[in-house]
């Protein structure tokens, strides 16, 4: 364990993952800077995730980058290449950290930084690549509690309990008045409850994403039920991969519904997603923005453990529903098998459940 009295001027803390991920580490560094209020707070996260941390005072730089625009720079010029990557590196080489916290699950972030003489480096051992580490846990995956609470069990290390576990994420005012005006161009009127459906799977699974998804059928039969109601306006929203799920579920809405997927930026997206009144997701990561932004959720969960990646921290106006399927949940040690059972612990979840959550939300 590292000494409590120890003051640690600049932290280092590496999440290289998506958005939902990096919204997971959110209170560790909220609890760090509580702690270390006087440390200088530096995160490296993947580029498209970076937009998360802007305007959250506990983070003072976010330095972003994709592995994948090394490869492609490599691909036109190798000295391009090797100029964007120094530019990231030699942020870290002359920051002179003293402080790591490795969420990354890799071995190579903690060599480089081992090899800077950092100390002390914190992270998990998974599958013995925290060998670089100086305090480490053992882990196979994530499982039987929630990504938050391994995040703040690294806490211990430093001789501290965490005081705030909230998800976080901040709009500002200059962000709501553009979602405001923009929904106002979008047809919504003051006097109507915005309900956002969010049907897609997202990037993050990749072409296995479909796995995450209740039926566009059923995502169809609910927002027509709630457009019943004058008062209820639906809104369909999606990054670029759901588009061609969204645009359908629209014409079958015969375009009453606002569809706005993949005509956003992450920013902007995030202003709309904190005006809604309440969010209809599959377990991606809308459902972790919702969370942070203190949004009323109903999730529908296949095969991924909601105790383990679901909303976080649990409370009454984040519902989720999901079925006590036999081989649920399947996605165990950041996989998941073949499904043999046509997906049936989503499909089986029927429409008139979500109403019930959604009625006992309102």
């Amino acid at each position: 364990m590292v000494k409590r009295n120890k003051s640690f001027k600049k932290i280092l803390i590496i999440n290289p993952f998506g958005v939902g991920d990096l919204l997971f580490s959110t209170p560790l560094i909220k609890n760090l800077k509580h702690y270390y209020p006087k440390s200088q707070i530096t995160v490296l996260t993947a580029k498209r995730s970076a937009p998360v941390l802007k305007n959250n005072l506990n983070v003072d730089l976010v330095i972003g980058f994709n592995r994948g625009d090394f490869k492609e720079l490599k691909k036109e010029s190798r000295i391009k290449a090797y100029k964007k990557a120094f530019a990231v590196l030699g942020k870290i080489v002359f920051s002179k950290f003293d402080l790591f916290i490795d969420l990354s699950l890799e071995h190579r972030y903690s060599l480089f930084v081992a090899l800077l003489g950092v100390k002390p480096r914190i992270g998990y051992n998974y599958k013995k690549r925290g060998r670089f580490l100086t305090e480490k846990v053992d882990i196979g995956g994530f499982v039987g509690k929630h990504v938050v609470e391994y995040h703040l069990s690294l806490l211990r290390f430093l001789g501290f309990k965490p005081n705030f576990s909230d998800l976080e994420l901040f709009v500002s005012d200059d962000e709501k008045k553009w979602a405001k005006d923009f929904l106002k161009k979008q047809g919504l009127e003051e006097s109507q409850n915005l309900i956002i459906l969010a049907p897609g799977g997202g990037k993050s699974w990749g072409d296995r994403s479909y796995y995450l998804q209740w039926p566009k059928n059923k995502f169809i039969e609910l927002a027509k039920e709630l457009m019943t109601d004058d008062k209820i306006k639906i809104m369909l929203v999606g990054d670029s991969s759901d588009k061609f799920v969204c645009d359908n579920i629209c014409n079958k809405l015969d375009n009453k519904a606002i569809n706005i997927c993949g005509q956003t930026n992450l920013r902007q997206f995030f202003a709309v997603l904190a005006e809604s009144n309440l969010v209809v997701c599959n377990d991606t990561g809308i459902l972790h923005m919702a969370s942070a932004l203190d949004r009323k959720i109903v999730c529908l969960c296949g095969p991924v453990d909601e105790d383990v990646y679901g909303p976080y921290p649990s409370s009454e106006q984040k519902q989720v529903v999901s079925k006590d399927f036999p081989c649920r949940p399947c996605y165990n040690r950041f996989g998941v098998p073949e499904c043999k059972h046509n997906h049936q612990c989503l499909e089986q979840i029927e429409v008139e459940e979500v109403l019930e959550k959604i009625k006992n939300l309102f």
